[in-house]
């Protein structure tokens, strides 16, 4: 009998091991897709050999400018922006033990957010400065908000509640900046607000790549205390998990990812909170669902880049698109909660 049990349990574990090797492979191979179409689909569409031959570094009139100095930034910023909010997305929400607990609910990237706005507007300062202070802001928000928090001992509804009034605050501060400001810097705020990949340079990609290269491992290889997070805090104690440790380590790897995103693209709507819920609903319990949530914001991103680019009369940023289809997703997740008694 107990053979049987133990081989009911192995027979289980290699069937969802099977699962999240195939559901991850399918969205690795949907982003390489995407990739493609973002290098070939344009005003002008090239030939396969003509992208590859201009990527190689082979000058091509016409081609090599479409190609290197527009796509290619944009598809590379869609896809390590993508990559890091479907990330930062998903373990903010297992690790808070909430689906509303994403990083654009509770303030964090209101707070990259309104120093941008002010590093826009007031101070005008160059992309790197405004990277810098986005950043920076990023990580003094979440680290204000944990601190109040804390009380006498970690709560996440604490969290989750001053999360939510730090953005609402920050959103008025943010409301403000555009009410005083020139008409001529409205338009680049408003554009950068709205989350868009139109205008990315390749030099303003470097540090979201190492950003994303030296803190995503750190999340991928933490998500395995994820699930134990999960259970609470005196349980995962009791396991001998240093939960003040790891819940740091991820926080701060989690939300250099976001504000380095935000900082490049502007705050994507609603990527961080489809991400992990998509990719659960995909892979099924049981597993790290760390690295299929960052596939599934990388597919989010670059499918919503390419349907605001060419399915309408009119070029709309990502972030609209990806607006479009997250707020219904937030109208019924609140509802679902309310019925079952968790709002």
């Amino acid at each position: 009998m107990r053979n049987q049990s133990i081989a009911f349990i192995m027979a289980g574990r290699r069937q969802r091991r099977r699962r999240w090797i195939l559901v991850t492979s399918l969205l690795a191979a949907l982003a390489c897709i995407l990739c493609c179409a973002m290098l070939l689909l344009g005003n002008t569409i090239y030939p396969v050999k003509d992208v590859i031959r201009a990527l190689s570094g082979e000058q091509l009139k016409g081609v090599s400018f479409a190609v290197n100095t527009v796509r290619l930034p944009r598809m590379l910023a869609g896809l390590f922006a993508g990559f890091a909010f479907g990330l930062a997305g998903y373990t903010f929400q297992t690790m808070l033990r909430n689906p509303l607990a994403n990083p654009n609910v509770i303030g964090i990237t209101s707070g990259s957010s309104a120093a941008a706005v002010f590093c826009i507007i007031v101070l005008h300062t160059s992309a790197a400065i405004v990277s810098v202070a986005s950043v920076t802001a990023g990580l003094a928000t979440v680290l204000f908000i944990y601190i109040l928090s804390r009380g006498k001992a970690f709560s996440i509804g604490r969290l989750i509640l001053i999360g939510i009034g730090i953005q609402a605050m920050l959103d008025a501060v943010i409301s403000y900046l555009l009410l005083i400001s020139a008409e001529q810097d409205i338009a680049a705020a408003i554009r950068w607000l709205a989350g868009s990949l139109n205008g990315s340079q390749m030099q303003q990609l470097p540090p979201l790549v190492i950003v994303v290269i030296i803190c995503s491992p750190i999340v991928i290889v933490l998500g395995k205390h994820l699930s134990i997070l999960e259970l609470g805090e005196q349980s995962a104690s009791t396991l001998g998990l240093n939960t003040d440790r790891t819940r740091i380590a991820l926080i701060v790897s989690s939300v250099c990812m976001v504000a380095m995103a935000t900082a490049t693209t502007g705050p994507i709507a609603f990527v961080s909170f489809l991400s992990g819920p998509i990719a659960k609903r995909l892979v099924g319990v049981g597993s790290s669902n760390v690295i299929p949530a960052g596939l599934v914001g990388v597919n989010l991103v670059l499918a919503a880049d390419l349907i605001g680019q060419f399915a309408f009369e009119y070029r709309f940023p990502v972030g609209i698109i990806t607006g479009l289809l997250g707020a219904p997703y937030l109208i019924f997740l609140l509802i679902r909660m309310n019925r079952k008694g968790e709002l």
